[in-house]
């Protein structure tokens, strides 16, 4: 059985440490970004006089003719924004600074090609709200929710499964993301990504690393107004259709804050562990399932069920907020109560694994 390693102290106050900076930098980024995007200028009209003007997104808009009060809005707005970019730097080298220290503290963990696939959908506003992160990557939020590391296999992994919840308007995702779609974004990062059949929800860059668009299977099977992609790009991944995935979809979301194996943090947001954790069982239940997939299924269910029993006692099984998850698949959280722990006895190493 997969067991946790117990954060010492010091690991702790790091941590805390990074977050509380990342908090600071990230509020103050997107102050930064929302006040002081653009440029701003003086314009002379066909009258002779001058305007002040504003460009935000490639339009220019007049804030009025030359004025005490615009030449005060025109001193605010670029006093305004050399503060705060002075300010977003400053708070950016303190990332830089505790990045080191977190990799040589063990506190990096994410896979560095997820961590930047999920900033980009972050940035891109999907994370959260079209896309939650699914599969083996979501352990790395329930062990940060913890406050512990898991040890052993259960953790390892080449891929990234990215739920995609076709409720959300594909309105509101910026242009830039919307014309290429998620293919684009996978090929900014990495420009050896591309699907591995057409139509395809799978993509793989030259290492072999897998990125999967997953969905729930709709209520109306023959209904072809299900969103399943995010671009109407030919070459764009399509989402493959999962049965038992509408629970994830439906259930409560969980986001936190977790460091990538550089030693950054980035925002993650995954199903409720409860969720994922009776899921995981369900798999395990299913024979159409590869043998391989169930054992390992049953482990990562345990092992976060462990989570939740010993250090997240306040997530009940039983609660109100699960009520969106079907009763047999409730009732199969008794299921997920300890089992004797095979190495129980294993003997303390006195040495360092040099």
């Amino acid at each position: 059985m997969s067991k946790f390693r117990e954060l010492s102290s010091d690991q702790i106050r790091q941590l805390i440490d990074t977050e509380q900076a990342y908090d600071v930098y990230r509020t103050s980024l997107k102050e930064y970004e929302q006040r002081f995007s653009g440029s701003m200028s003086w314009k002379k009209s066909t009258n002779g006089k001058n305007y002040l003007y504003k460009k935000t997104q490639g339009i220019w808009k007049s804030l009025g003719p030359r004025s005490a009060e615009t030449e005060a809005i025109f001193g605010q707005f670029h006093t305004g924004r050399e503060n705060a970019k002075t300010r977003v730097s400053r708070l950016a080298r303190r990332l830089d600074e505790l990045a080191p220290v977190n990799r040589a503290m063990a506190l990096g963990r994410v896979p560095l090609l997820t961590a930047r696939i999920i900033r980009a959908l972050g940035k891109s506003g999907l994370i959260g709200t079209a896309v939650d992160v699914v599969g083996t990557n979501a352990l790395f939020a329930y062990e940060r929710m913890a406050g512990v590391q898991i040890t052993g296999g259960l953790l390892s992994t080449q891929d990234v499964d990215l739920l995609f919840d076709s409720r959300f308007s594909l309105r509101l995702i910026s242009k830039d993301f919307s014309h290429k779609g998620l293919i684009g974004l996978l090929q900014k990062i990495d420009h050896s990504f591309a699907p591995l059949a057409r139509n395809g929800y799978r993509a793989a860059n030259r290492d072999g690393f897998l990125v999967d668009l997953i969905k729930p299977t709709p209520k109306d099977r023959m209904s072809t107004r299900e969103k399943t992609r995010f671009s109407a790009d030919e070459e764009d991944l399509q989402a493959i259709e999962i049965e038992g995935l509408t629970w994830l979809v439906n259930s409560p979301k969980i986001s936190t804050v977790v460091i990538d194996e550089k030693g950054y943090p980035l925002d993650y947001t995954c199903p409720d562990p409860r969720a994922f954790a009776l899921h995981k069982l369900w798999l395990s239940r299913r024979i159409d399932r590869d043998a391989a997939k169930r054992v390992r299924d049953e482990l990562q269910a345990r092992t976060v069920a462990g989570l939740i029993r010993t250090r997240l006692p306040y997530l009940s099984f039983e609660a109100n907020d699960l009520q969106a998850l079907p009763l047999a698949l409730r009732q199969l959280a008794p299921e997920l109560d300890p089992v004797p722990d095979d190495d129980a006895g294993e003997t303390l190493s006195l040495t360092p694994n040099w």
